[in-house]
């Protein structure tokens, strides 16, 4: 089988405790399509950006979309939530099964510094099977360095999902940045964002070919599409369009990054740039 189908669910959704009304949400979709395999949410779908509502994992709310998952025969990526662990905060998206089991977590590897302050970096590269195929997971920030979507690709993964919280005029960069990454690695692209009160929406689906197969407006809205493992196989094996081999030529070649080899290296020209802060502020 080489078909899986994936449904994003572009909420309006509120800073607070968004359980109840995610479930509902999750319940309709799975009836209305019962042929859909996985639901995604956005980053942050539970609970919202308020660090009050930060679980140990397990925890509560991870428990609660595990049985979700179970009674809908579903897989879920129900966004993110603040993770509490002895070392701080992590921003953390679970995938679960469609028999109720956690199988992978991804702590996001770049917070929105400066705004997202006090969350901890993750390192870990998440990528997990599914019937047909490989699935790699990051969280929106993570979208705008292209050394995550290429590390993802290069350990199998097929689709790229990012669950995202966005309600800046930056939404049409990110956009952009979905489209070449699915360009760059020869793999679909889905990053679900929130609407309402807390995101501005416009999530969107592309495909290996680079082109938009949805792009959703500023409303809540559900994206259900179906993916095609044998479509990726294929454009990396032949090229996009008969043409460019993107991910033979990087395995092929023999260049090494010199930015990438040391800490010295790659601060060598940024180190001018000034501290990572937010805008106009000034230090006393």
């Amino acid at each position: 089988m080489s078909h899986f189908a994936i449904a994003g669910l572009q909420m309006n959704l509120s800073n607070g405790d968004n359980l109840s009304e995610i479930a509902s949400e999750i319940v309709r979709t799975k009836k209305r399509f019962p042929w859909i395999d996985m639901i995604v949410l956005s980053e942050l779908a539970s609970f919202g950006s308020d660090k009050k509502y930060a679980q140990s994992l397990p925890g509560d709310a991870e428990n609660f979309y595990c049985q979700l998952a179970r009674d809908n025969n579903v897989w879920l990526i129900p966004g993110s939530h603040y993770e509490q662990t002895p070392t701080g905060i992590f921003n953390t998206a679970s995938v679960i099964n469609n028999q109720g089991q956690v199988v992978a977590r991804h702590r996001k590897i770049y917070p929105f510094l400066p705004y997202e302050s006090d969350i901890n970096a993750g390192n870990e590269f998440v990528v997990f099977d599914v019937p047909g195929g490989r699935i790699g997971v990051a969280i929106c920030y993570d979208l705008w360095f292209p050394e995550v979507a290429r590390t993802l690709a290069c350990e199998g993964a097929e689709v790229l999902i990012y669950p995202t919280l966005t309600g800046t005029i930056d939404r049409p960069m990110e956009l952009i940045l979905a489209q070449a990454t699915a360009v760059n690695n020869q793999c679909y692209v889905m990053t679900i964002n929130a609407s309402g009160g807390i995101g501005n929406g416009q999530s969107n689906a592309i495909g290996p070919d680079g082109q938009i197969i949805y792009q959703a407006g500023c409303a809540a809205e559900l994206i259900p599409i179906e993916i095609d493992f044998e479509q990726v196989r294929r454009n990396r094996e032949r090229g996009l369009h008969g043409l460019g081999q993107v991910l033979k030529s990087f395995r092929d070649n023999e260049v090494e990054y010199t930015v990438y080899k040391n800490k010295e290296c790659k601060n060598k020209s940024l180190s001018s740039l000034s501290k990572l802060e937010v805008p106009g502020i000034k230090e006393k």
